[in-house]
C-alpha cells in the first residue's frame, strides 16, 4: 500500500497512515504554531498543521485548492 503524503513546493513529504495520527498531528502542529513567538516553536508549524489535516477534512481540503487555484491564476497573469 502506498503511503500518504502531501505535497509543498514539489516535494513529497510522507504523513502516517493512521486516520487517528495524521488528525492529532495537524492538530497539534496548528496549536503549537500559535505559540509561534516562543523559541523553538515557530509559526510555520500552522500551514504545515493544515497542510496535514486537509488530508483527511474536506473543509479544510477546499480551501486550501481554492488557495492553489487562486496562486496559479495570479502567477499565469504575470508570467
Amino acid at each position: 500500500m502506498k503511503r500518504p503524503h502531501v505535497s509543498i513546493a514539489g516535494r513529497r513529504l510522507p504523513i502516517p497512515r493512521s486516520r487517528p495520527a495524521r488528525l492529532l498531528s495537524g492538530g497539534v502542529l496548528v496549536l503549537l504554531g500559535i505559540f509561534g513567538f516562543l523559541p523553538v516553536l515557530g509559526f510555520w508549524m500552522v500551514p504545515v498543521g493544515l497542510l496535514i489535516l486537509s488530508y483527511d477534512l474536506a473543509v479544510i481540503r477546499r480551501q486550501r485548492r481554492r488557495l492553489e487555484v487562486w496562486w496559479h491564476r495570479r502567477k499565469g497573469r504575470r508570467g
